[in-house]
């Protein structure tokens, strides 16, 4: 009987002392410390993490080896080297692809905003709701289907080439503007589209609260339906804001000097294709920390939403 009286006591101050260790750092002294079983757990799980860092790294390094050796060793490297990895050019062509890259950088920021206001108001349209409605809302649907099925660069084609070809008096010519306005109207069909989802996505239970608070329609769609709305859809607008900015690229199409036609001159000169190299190398390097923030915002919102946070 002393035994067992010993054991379970043994293991109360064990438990005890797991749960001095759990406690946050800062938090009042309750007199008890680490037990020894806790310590050994900490210690393990520290030397498991060491451990696969440490194979992960090695991995890493043997698989950059073997890819390395077998991409120098290819038949046709030493060609390939010089035609789209050409040290020369690169130096040549990287400051003209940046000043290039600014050019992409206001089409990104201006279309974006344009894209954000005319996806809204073409959305709210969808959703609006009686039969006087019905005109509106089917425009509004005819216009998402046709620039959603339309191709970006048929579009550009047609507003940057087209458009000019009219000789409209008041009508802007400038390739930089009309490649804008083209890629304004398809992006704003596809946001059109993302913010119509989070708009039925808010149960009407909500718009049904607001209206019993003395909210009208219009104060409802704004001040509860909206702000919902918005926020369960900013994983996908980032989405097609960083898709917005590889297509501004496609304005060069025009003889707008950015970053993909700055390359372009240059590759025209001398049969080199390195500068189209740089160039996809400066969209990547710009697209990336867009696509990890919209990654952490995704696994942000989803935590919200396991643990039964606001969306």
């Amino acid at each position: 009987m002393t035994v067992a009286k010993d054991e379970s006591g043994q293991e109360d101050a064990d438990d005890k002392g797991d749960m001095s260790a759990g406690a946050p750092q800062g938090a009042p002294d309750d007199g008890y410390t680490p037990s020894a079983r806790r310590l050994e757990r900490e210690r393990y799980r520290r030397a498991r993490a060491r451990r696969a860092t440490a194979i992960a790294a090695l991995s890493t390094l043997v698989t950059a080896a073997v890819l390395y050796l077998v991409v120098v060793g290819a038949p046709g490297w030493p060609r390939t080297k010089e035609t789209f990895f050409n040290g020369q050019y690169a130096r040549e062509a990287l400051p003209k692809v940046l000043e290039g890259l600014w050019l992409n950088v206001r089409l990104l920021v201006v279309c974006g905003a344009a894209v954000l206001v005319l996806g809204m108001l073409i959305a709210i349209a969808r959703t609006l709701r009686g039969p006087v409605f019905f005109p509106l809302r089917a425009l509004a649907a005819a216009y998402t289907d046709f620039f959603r099925g339309l191709p970006l660069i048929i579009n550009l084609m047609i507003v940057v080439l087209g458009v000019p070809a009219l000789r409209l008096q008041g009508v802007t010519v400038d390739p930089v503007l009309l490649g804008g306005t083209a890629l304004t109207l398809t992006y704003s069909a596809y946001v059109a589209e993302v913010f119509r989802a989070g708009i039925e996505s808010v149960h009407p239970s909500q718009r049904a609260a607001a209206r019993s608070l003395g909210l009208t329609n219009r104060q409802a769609l704004r001040h509860v339906v909206l702000p919902q709305a918005v926020r369960r859809q900013v994983p996908p607008l980032l989405n097609d804001l960083v898709s917005l900015q590889k297509d501004t690229g496609l304005v060069s199409i025009g003889g707008a000097i950015d970053a993909v036609r700055a390359a372009d001159i240059i590759v025209g000169r001398s049969l080199n294709y390195t500068p189209y190299i740089v160039a996809g190398l400066v969209f990547v390097a710009l697209t990336i920390p867009m696509t990890r923030f919209t990654d952490w915002v995704t696994a942000r919102m989803d935590r919200q939403r396991a643990q039964g946070g606001s969306i």
